[in-house]
């Protein structure tokens, strides 16, 4: 029989210690930022119906899914993203919540695509999403909250930025270059592939859709389009979308992140859902994939059979923000120190350390109690390299006076600790 190899499948991970060290300071500052900012969490199934998927996900996405059959037959997959999962759970309930909604989960999603730097085949993601509104302010504080878990994270704003779009300005672009409408969504799914095949492909795209050689020499002459003012040149004086645009950078600098943002016509989003303001952040160099992305997807919920709502999301990825930070702050990620790590000398010293981790921890600290005897050098070079702030080390002098010392391993400061406190109830 051949040898069962130990690594995961092809594209999936696993997740060691150090490894958890990074996953949780990405989820602690998503779930943070998301509950700072008024989100409400929400979590659903990981197998979703095979038709909602295809349906819903776009060209690409569905080209990706992992699919299959249960016994039963039903055409069943694991989810390659969450926002038609939410659009359902929203759509079943639709008449019974208080809109507007803010949730927010962490999902595992899943998708078979080509393994580069940054893209696995499974991933978990931030989702926020607000249901129920067509103001520019939903926008504005989906990306204040995607910011402030940035900065959690501890990516400095040098390292990157947003860049914003809108698929309903584009379509009036489209529109003022004389390409029809009916043209437009095979126009965005041909144009979000630039950077992934060469624009000879994408042309030969176009041509597939219908449009002659001038449609398609507009059509790429729009993707020189560089500021705000430039395309309110080619649009009515009364564009909403360029109306939204503007708010939402006006809004963007009052709540504090105004210079993180900056127009980029290129951002288009693969799915096919989106209907306005869209939106993709990267680091500065653009060595890497979207940081994170979203936008308004103002028809999804009648697609799945809902009522026409309003709605604006975005899905941040743990994959690409976690290679971002190793690259700017090293691969290192020091948690920092809290409560105790205890150890002692020899089996007769066991139950006062015993004691006294039972005393600190139902005090509410957190406690790593040594399961061997050791000593003292082993003790305290595994103290150093653990979370703990401070090392107690139970000798047989400790426990005849009653009294242990705790170090503080940051300051090298010592504080007595009785090892005659009763265990609180």
């Amino acid at each position: 029989m051949s040898t069962v190899s130990f690594e995961a499948p092809r594209g999936m991970r696993d997740f060691y210690p150090e490894d958890m060290a990074w996953r949780n300071r990405i989820f602690d500052a998503w779930r943070r930022s998301a509950r700072r900012f008024g989100f409400q969490p929400y979590d659903a199934c990981v197998v979703e119906s095979l038709e909602l998927l295809q349906r819903k996900s776009g060209e690409e996405v569905s080209e990706q899914i992992y699919a299959f059959e249960d016994k039963s037959g039903r055409k069943l997959a694991l989810r390659p993203e969450m926002t038609p999962t939410l659009a359902r759970m929203v759509a079943a309930r639709q008449s019974r919540l208080p809109f507007p909604i803010k949730w927010f989960t962490v999902a595992q999603c899943f998708r078979y695509e080509r393994m580069t730097r940054g893209r696995k085949r499974e991933h978990y993601q931030l989702n926020m999403d607000i249901i129920g509104s067509e103001d520019v302010l939903c926008e504005a504080e989906i990306l204040g909250a995607a910011v402030d878990a940035m900065r959690s994270m501890g990516m400095p704003d040098g390292a990157w930025r947003i860049h914003v779009s809108s698929r309903a300005l584009l379509g009036e672009l489209l529109a003022a270059s004389g390409i029809p409408e009916r043209h437009h969504p095979a126009v965005f799914i041909a144009l979000d592939k630039r950077g992934k095949i060469d624009d000879s492909e994408i042309a030969d795209l176009l041509r597939g859709e219908g449009l002659d050689e001038a449609a398609i020499g507009k059509t790429f002459a729009l993707l020189a389009v560089n500021s705000l003012d430039e395309a309110a040149a080619m649009v009515a004086a009364d564009s909403k979308a360029m109306a939204d645009l503007r708010g939402l950078f006006d809004l963007a600098h009052a709540m504090g992140y105004g210079d993180l943002l900056m127009f980029d016509i290129a951002v288009i989003r693969g799915l096919s859902y989106y209907t306005g303001i869209v939106f993709e952040a990267f680091d500065l160099q653009r060595r890497f994939r979207a940081i994170f992305g979203g936008g308004r997807y103002d028809s999804l919920l009648a697609l799945v059979g809902g009522q026409p709502t309003p709605a604006v999301g975005m899905g941040f990825g743990d994959v690409v923000v976690g290679e971002v930070l190793r690259e700017i702050l090293g691969d290192a990620c020091p948690e920092p120190r809290a409560g105790y790590i205890i150890g002692y000398m020899t089996p007769e010293q066991r139950s006062a350390a015993v004691t006294l981790a039972a005393w600190l921890r139902a005090d509410g600290e957190t406690v790593d109690l040594s399961l061997v005897p050791q000593k003292p050098k082993h003790f305290f070079a595994k103290a150093g390299n653990s979370s703990a702030l401070k090392a107690v080390y139970i000798g047989p002098d400790d426990v005849a006076s009653g009294t242990a010392q705790a170090k503080n391993l940051q300051t090298r400061e010592f504080e007595s600790l009785s090892l005659a406190q009763p265990v609180q109830p």
